[in-house]
């Protein structure tokens, strides 16, 4: 084997990782599910996310905006 054919065969993949901040009037699940897809109008191949943060905002003893902070990481071609 070749050292050309060695590394097209045996590809490392390459990954970036970003860091997102969303809210939703719902919950948290659905806070992180905007971070995906708000990242996801830019960028592409999203392979996991990482919630590095949980915050709410409390009115009236109340949750009313839910907030995540998060990691996604994305292949690059």
């Amino acid at each position: 084997m070749t050292r050309t054919s060695y590394f097209t065969e045996n590809r490392m993949a390459i990954h970036k990782v970003i860091e997102v901040i969303s809210q939703s009037e719902t919950s948290w699940e659905d806070a992180a599910q905007r971070a995906v897809s708000d990242a996801g109008r830019t960028i592409e191949q999203i392979k996991s996310i990482w919630i590095k943060n949980f915050e709410g905002v409390v009115r009236d003893n109340k949750i009313v905006e839910y907030r995540v902070n998060a990691n996604v990481t994305f292949e690059v071609e």
